[in-house]
């Protein structure tokens, strides 16, 4: 305890809080071009490096270390036979952005991630030793006051909107990235982006990630940008995948997503209203799909903490008839892995949840959240996936749909501009599903800490 102590005093010498500008989910979307003129201290002189006499180029380096403790009880509701299974999962990140000008720019990000301890080894999301995360060129081709086009090529991460389709998966100790082309335009209160991606598959060894060769995600996604009325997003997203599972059978996936957003966040009244259709086909029939979600709550910007209080309701289709040559099971894509609680064990498809939470600030620092989630399987043709979208728990035929109830309380902590920790608990008590096809199930108990460090 000492040594983290001492750590943590030597961490605020070398990175005082007052010269930081904020991190951003993504990190090549950070701006340090203000800070050219104030290179006087250590941890500016390392996010503004200049290339040239004029200090029109220059380099910014960064990265990111993260220790998280995890413990599961009774995994897949105790179906695995385990009990209490505590491991250490770690992921560590070192990134350099160089600015060759104010219309080309180069990003590199390097990723290390490692598990230790989990009885029944490292998750497809756990364990990646060294891989590059990010590696692409920025140009501008088009840069004036008015408007701006910038094309991206190379490896990169995507996240779009709520992360209910396109997130790069904060939560799990791998985000996700992708190897392709980007357009990205800006004018006034508009941004469109529109791509064409190749997915990977990962290993847990040294550069030896696998890029499909081939694109297999594509589309567009759309913002306006409406001044006090809140903010409307369409999208059209595209995905080819040569083997999918659903309960419905097994084969080639060819999906097309049409979806709008409608939302506004801040103080007073705060609202998210989404919802998307889904055709194409899978294994020779054809896929009708849907998903529509309301959160709604409100913010009490005058009261101290600044309390919000939020119902959510989500209703995610399922396959109604088996054989039927047409699928009717919701894919997700690739959704953000905390969607319905930091870790949640059931997925975005064939789902009814109902999701009421409230948050509140104990001070400038400290943040704390309590959830309940209500879940029923939305068909009962269909079984329960996992939050990465795919399948859990067969339907085995029984005609039950309430899935179980999940408790989840959580507290946030910034310690200062450079470190952040956090810590949950979630309890999930099954319900008529569960009992009735898993023999001798258990409720489910989940506890996580984590400290995170970011320059």
């Amino acid at each position: 305890m000492k040594k983290l102590i001492i750590v943590l005093l030597l961490l605020q010498i070398i990175f005082p809080t007052y010269l930081f500008a904020q991190f951003k989910l993504m990190r090549f979307d950070e701006d340090y071009s203000a800070y050219k003129d104030s290179t006087e201290t250590f941890y500016n002189s390392i996010k503004y490096i200049p290339l040239s006499e004029k200090k029109d180029k220059y380099l910014s380096l960064g990265g990111e270390a993260r220790l998280e403790f995890v413990d599961f009880n009774n995994e897949d509701w105790g179906r695995l036979g385990i009990g209490s299974n505590p491991f250490l999962i770690q992921r560590y990140t070192v990134h350099a952005d160089v600015h060759l000008g104010s219309r080309v720019r180069i990003f590199g990000q390097l990723r290390s991630a490692w598990e230790n301890g989990r009885k029944n080894g490292p998750r497809p999301i756990d364990e990646d030793h060294l891989n590059i995360q990010n590696l692409f060129v920025d140009v501008d081709a088009i840069k004036n006051e008015k408007e701006k086009l910038t094309i991206r090529a190379g490896r990169q991460e995507l996240d779009y909107g709520s992360g209910r389709l396109i997130s790069v998966r904060e939560g799990p100790n791998l985000r996700l990235y992708f190897d392709g082309l980007k357009f990205m335009y800006k004018r006034g209160n508009f941004r469109s982006d529109a791509f064409m991606m190749m997915a990977s598959e990962v290993n847990v060894g040294t550069f030896d990630n696998i890029s499909s060769k081939s694109i297999n995600l594509w589309g567009s996604y759309n913002t306006f940008i409406l001044p006090k009325s809140g903010n409307i997003e369409f999208y059209y997203l595209g995905i080819h995948r040569k083997e999918s599972r659903f309960e419905d059978g097994s084969g080639a996936e060819t999906r097309h997503t049409l979806g709008g957003r409608f939302y506004r966040y801040g103080g007073g009244f705060i609202y998210n209203f989404e919802g998307a259709y889904q055709f194409g086909n899978f294994n020779k029939g054809n896929i009708s799909a849907w998903t529509a979600s309301a959160d709604i709550g409100y913010m009490f910007e005058n009261v101290k903490g600044k309390p919000t209080v939020n119902l959510r309701n989500d209703y995610i289709s399922g396959d109604r008839k088996k054989g039927d040559g047409t699928l009717g099971t919701f894919n997700p894509l690739y959704p953000k892995g905390g969607y319905f609680g930091f870790n949640p064990q059931i997925g975005p498809v064939n789902l009814i949840d109902i999701h009421p939470y409230a948050t509140v600030d104990l001070n400038s620092k400290i943040t704390i959240q309590g959830d309940v989630v209500f879940n029923w399987r939305f068909s009962v043709q269909d079984g329960v996936y996992r939050p990465s979208g795919t399948l859990n728990l067969t339907s085995s035929n029984s005609t039950k749909k309430y899935i179980g109830t999940a408790f989840l309380g959580s507290i946030n902590y910034k310690i200062n501009k450079f470190l952040t920790f956090n810590t949950g608990i979630q309890y999930f008590k099954t319900g008529a599903f569960v009992n009735d096809v898993i023999e001798d199930d258990k409720d489910g108990l989940f506890i996580n800490s984590r400290i995170v460090f970011k320059f």
